[in-house]
C-alpha cells in the first residue's frame, strides 16, 4: 500500500486564494497580485495531481484555493476598474471648473 503525499502547494494556494478575497477591496491591487500568484502556484500542483491522482491527497484544498483565487481576481479587477474610472471622472470634473474655483 502506497503512502499518499500531500499535494505540494495546495495549502499555499488555499491561503493565497482566501487572502485575495480578503484584500480584493483594498483598491484592487493586493487582491490582483495574490490571486495571480495563487493561480500560477496551483498550475503545477494541478498538473502533478492529474498525472498521478492516487499518489496525492489535498486536491480539495487546491480546488477551493483556485476557486477563491478566480473569484478574488474577478472582484479585484472590477474594483480596480471602478477606482480607475472614478479618478478619471474626478480629474475631468476638475478640468471643467472655472479658474476662480480651482483649488491651489
Amino acid at each position: 500500500m502506497e503512502v499518499k503525499q500531500e499535494l505540494p502547494n495546495a495549502t499555499t494556494t488555499l491561503i493565497l486564494g482566501i487572502s485575495s478575497l480578503i484584500t480584493c477591496f483594498c483598491y484592487g491591487i493586493p487582491g490582483l497580485i495574490l490571486s495571480i500568484i495563487a493561480l500560477i502556484v496551483s498550475k503545477n500542483s494541478k498538473k502533478l495531481h492529474l498525472e498521478n491522482p492516487d499518489m496525492y491527497t489535498g486536491y480539495e484544498n487546491l480546488r477551493i484555493g483556485r476557486i477563491c483565487a478566480i473569484v478574488g481576481l474577478i472582484l479585484s479587477s472590477i474594483y480596480a476598474l471602478f477606482i480607475l474610472l472614478y479618478f478619471i471622472f474626478l480629474g475631468s470634473m476638475f478640468l471643467l471648473l472655472p479658474e476662480s474655483q480651482n483649488i491651489n
